[in-house]
């Protein structure tokens, strides 16, 4: 099995904190999740997280005006310059200190970042495609030895800088502070210019923008003052008499926003000159829409139950993008035909558990907030979120026939939820009040099993009636983890008592073995072809166990492996911290020859199962802002008084609503008596996809999805001189078309690969299936999978698949270990082919249905149908009909029913 996967989505979070940046074209919405970017295709509805990640979250971003570079700094001051298409990292670069506002020049040519009460102006590094020449006369385009290169830096401002924006000729900039002004900036010297000062906001002004004519200048403050600002001389000025001198940037109009609540205040506001758009977002989750300069109201709006943190504007301005960090909310509305474009909200509470669907299309992941989400594999979104649990949803588990779910909570239920109509149709409780911690489905879906903390017994309730079918009692503690094998004969139960036992639910009498361990045990899980248990114990042991004999065949050693993370108030190294070296859970991949393993660190190991051997070992973070991502002490994080990460800073902001402490006594994780508590690395649940080809993982920054890199262009397999793609075109103009398939398999190029894929003659399929050597089953299955998913050429792809379950069978069958990811593949493809029949079917089933409940004509020339070509609808659409028809023929009949 192959072992080398690569991070390649993060779902369950879709916005942290930070600006949002719209693409150029306005189709794609870029959004910081944590420490990372992810990337909403708004067009193809899709998503995507860039490849790399900061050593802490991400607080501002900014897109190059061509779109080919993307400029991200993090809560440091770190920057990274990428590539936005490729993907790649081109360079790193400190800021020194935290960035409060950071865009590119329209020119491209220079970007301005605001760092406390200063502002500085960078060129833009040089890149293939940016080689216009400066202002200054330079060329731009060539190598540099220093890429970053400081143009000017700008001083005058009292207090922190909020935002900055460029003029449309790249000469001015404007900068509002918190010093109750706004500022006017040349990027180099200009003959008659000086800075200028615009003053008069009673509050921090938060936002300054130039007009699409640059005639007007718009400041907004934080108590929802907007004023209009314009170069005019004097009021009381003679007008015949008025000097060049005398005329500077006057107020020229104020308006204020209607406040209906005393304590809301503005929070984030946007601008759009080409449509003169006003956006506005508020403290109490309220947004506003106006025009200028006339202030004329268009939207007013409540979107979130907290404030608005950011909005951005498409660069056509129909789209408004706002961005919500207290609930993790991210929402794209089209103003004109008020509708969602996007509309996605994460989990703000810790994720607890997570399970594929059986089709591996669908990930499922329960959290602390008692919400049960759906997200969707190839989209990156959630489709549906269940809220019908009023508690933390700590399990949940897939039937392996029919779309049905089940999930236990704590509070005191287990539920059933139909993925086909959304909808919970199966409440099932226990006669005492319980917080139900773990679950498990029979594969036939007939029965549900769950374990509790509080009990120590396992409830089994019928699925078809809801009713208790019985309570297994023997274990000692606490039930702590169960599992159906696959083939439906036994359950097997994990508990604090350290032992694990194996119940025959279905027999006559339910007897149950147990399995003496050495420590409580934290997971069990069994092997899909229902022949070994993977046992998990509290002293970081993982003993694999045959489920017919009771008998330990193998383990492995894993405390140090997954020990790992210091955290702030930890005394010891990151090797011996304790709490962090025993696994919370244990999957075996879909043909059972490895397993995934993660805990409460920042590791998630990859185990051999016959050998014991780490294969690999995955990091899920290097995000400092969590707690147990540092492996060392950071002797510039002390302080005499203590680590700088326990020490309250909140009393020295300069706001007052930053400085009051807002939380609740006994809200916060860990000891109610500390201040400020990060939260900490921890890996709860991890899961292997049914094809064997990704798995995600649960963990505090949402859920990571990582997968085979499948996207390699070239990858040779058994290559020879005379193989090259020149000679296999011209073996496939030959009609050998075995021949051309095999070459083409080992020179490994998709696109070739298709090309003689579709080439061969519907009539050859069979025979070329026949003689295929049996080194190229696995690579053929794989690539008719994927063609049935993304290629329209449905009747030749089944031509295909036919031929090679029908020939081939016997061989897959024989080998299930071998190719159980690719027959999933198939299966899968299978499944996907059927629905949509299924689906198209059901349509015309209705319509033939709806014509053949059509009222009909009867008389002497027999039963003839009313023409639906009259009106379109077909009632009363005979007109032409009924013209052509003799008098003879409209004597003694009338309209009947088919019925």
């Amino acid at each position: 099995m192959k072992t080398d996967f690569k991070f390649s989505n993060l779902l369950g979070t879709v916005y942290r904190k930070g600006n949002l940046v719209y693409r150029s074209d306005g189709t794609s919405l870029l959004s910081p999740v944590g420490n990372r970017i992810t990337v909403f295709d708004l067009i193809n509805n899709k998503s995507h997280t860039l490849p790399y990640a900061h050593r802490t979250n991400v607080s501002r971003i900014a897109l190059h005006p061509n779109g080919q570079l993307l400029l991200s700094v993090d809560e440091q001051g770190h920057a990274i310059l990428s590539h936005f298409h490729r993907r790649i990292v081109l360079y790193h670069f400190s800021l020194k200190s935290a960035v409060t506002a950071l865009v590119f020049s329209p020119c491209g040519l220079y970007f301005a970042v605001a760092i406390g009460r200063k502002i500085e102006v960078w060129k833009t590094p040089s890149t293939p495609g940016i080689s216009e020449s400066n202002n200054d006369g330079s060329e731009g385009g060539g190598l540099e030895f220093a890429p970053f290169a400081r143009h000017r830096q700008y001083t005058g401002h009292h207090d922190t800088v909020q935002s900055i924006e460029w003029s449309s000729d790249s000469r001015f900039f404007l900068s509002a502070s918190k010093d109750l002004t706004a500022r006017i900036w040349s990027l180099n010297p200009e003959e008659g210019f000086t800075p200028t000062t615009l003053a008069g906001h009673r509050t921090a002004v938060y936002a300054a923008w130039f007009s699409a004519d640059q005639e007007t200048i718009y400041t907004i403050s934080k108590d929802g003052a907007l004023f209009q600002w314009q170069f005019l001389p004097h009021p009381d000025a003679d007008p015949d008499s008025i000097a060049e001198a005398d005329e500077r940037w006057r107020i020229n109009d104020r308006h204020y926003f209607y406040q209906s609540q005393e304590h809301a205040h503005l929070t984030t506001a946007a601008y759009h000159p080409q449509t003169n758009l006003l956006v506005t977002g508020f403290s109490h989750g309220l947004f506003m829409i106006h025009e200028l300069p006339s202030f004329s109201e268009i939207h007013k709006l409540s979107i979130s139950a907290s404030h608005v943190d950011t909005i951005s504007v498409s660069p056509e301005g129909s789209w408004l993008a706002f961005g919500s960090s207290a609930l993790g909310q991210l929402l794209v509305w089209e103003w004109q035909s008020e509708s969602y474009i996007l509309k996605q909200q994460g989990h703000f509470d810790n994720l607890n558990a997570l399970t594929y669907s059986p089709s591996g299309d669908r990930i499922i992941t329960t959290s602390d907030d008692g919400r049960v989400k759906v997200w969707d594999t190839a989209s990156g979104f959630c489709i549906v979120t269940f809220t019908e649990h009023t508690s933390g949803v700590t399990a949940c588990e897939f039937a392996r026939r029919g779309n049905v779910l089940f999930t236990a909570s704590l509070d005191g239920s287990i539920r059933a939820f139909d993925l086909i109509r959304y909808r919970c149709f199966r409440t099932f409780t226990a006669p005492k009040r319980l917080s139900f911690s773990s679950i498990a489905v029979d594969p036939a879906g007939e029965v549900v099993a769950a374990g509790s903390l509080d009990d120590f017994d396992i409830h089994i309730w019928s699925v078809q009636t809801g009713q208790l079918l019985d309570q297994l009692a023997g274990h000692e503690g606490p039930v702590s983890s169960l599992a159906f094998a696959p083939n439906g004969g036994n359950l097997v139960s994990g508990s604090w008592d350290r032992t694990v036992r194996i119940w025959s639910i279905f027999a006559r009498t339910q007897t149950s073995e147990p399995l003496q361990l050495q420590a409580d045990v934290l997971c069990v899980t069994v092997r899909p072809d229902s022949k070994q248990i993977a046992i998990s114990t509290l002293d970081g042991q993982v003993t694999f166990w045959s489920l017919n004999e009771g008998t330990q065949e193998t383990g492995l050693e894993g405390r140090r492996d997954v020990s790992g993370g210091r955290k702030t108030t930890d005394r010891r190294t990151a090797a011996n911290v304790a709490g962090t070296k025993s696994f919370n859970t244990v999957t075996y991949s879909a043909d059972g020859s490895v397993v995934l393993a993660g805990g409460n660190s920042k590791f998630i190991c990859l185990y051999a199962v016959e050998t014991g051997v780490l294969l690999k070992k995955f990091t899920v973070s290097v995000n400092l802002s969590l707690e147990g991502t540092q492996d060392f002490l950071n002797s510039r994080l002390l302080s005499e008084g203590g680590p700088r990460g326990l020490i309250d800073e909140q009393g020295e902001a300069s706001d007052l609503e930053d400085r009051m402490d807002k939380s609740l006594p006994g809200s916060k994780r860990g000891d109610a008596a500390q201040r400020k508590i990060a939260p900490e690395v921890r890996v709860p649940a991890v899961s292997f996809s049914p094809t064997g080809r990704a798995f995600c993982a649960a963990s505090t920054e949402g859920l990571l999805v990582y997968s085979l890199d499948a996207t390699v262009q070239f990858d040779p397999f058994d290559l020879s001189v005379d193989v090259t793609p020149t000679t296999t075109l011209t073996t496939l103009k030959n009609a050998e078309y075995l021949k051309a398939l095999a070459m083409a398999f080992r020179l490994n190029s998709a696109r070739l690969i298709t090309r003689v894929y579709r080439s061969v003659p519907v009539t050859d399929i069979g025979l070329v299936v026949r003689d295929l050597p049996d080194v190229y089953l696995d690579r053929l299955l794989r690539h008719v999978a994927k063609e049935a998913d993304t290629s329209p050429l449905l009747e030749l792809n089944l031509l295909w698949m036919e031929s090679l379950l029908r020939i081939h069978g016997r061989a897959l069958k024989e080998r299930q270990g071998e190719f159980a990811q690719v027959v999933r593949l198939v299966q899968r493809a299978v499944a996907r082919v059927q629905g949509e029949i299924m689906k198209v079917a059901e349509e015309n089933s209705r319509t033939v249905a709806f014509l053949l409940a059509q009222p009909r004509r009867v008389g002497g020339g027999g039963v003839k149908l009313l023409a639906l070509s009259g009106n379109g609808n077909g009632v009363g659409g005979g007109a032409e009909e009924d013209e052509s028809m003799g008098d003879g023929e409209r004597d003694g009949e009338g309209w009947v029913g088919l019925d």
